[in-house]
């Protein structure tokens, strides 16, 4: 018998609110972004009226707004 190895997820769900204050834009903005692909597309529910972003995905845009601001993307740390 063969036993899968047990996968934790480690995914933490930013609800808008939480995403406009960590990010410091409007809701308007937001939507713009990830419509043009500038920002994370958040995770639609069934049900198609509730959205959240995944936290690490929002950390990962912020950490490379940084470094293209410091001109330091693709460089190693």
């Amino acid at each position: 018998m063969t036993t899968q190895p047990q996968t934790t997820l480690s995914y933490h769900f930013m609800r808008l609110p939480e995403v406009i204050a960590t990010v410091g834009v409007s809701k308007s903005t937001l939507y713009a972004w990830a419509a043009a692909g500038k920002f994370p597309k958040p995770v639609q529910f069934p049900g198609g009226n509730i959205a959240a972003w995944v936290s690490t995905e929002v950390a990962a845009w912020m950490s490379a707004a940084v470094d293209a601001r410091n001109g330091t993307q693709g460089l190693a740390a």
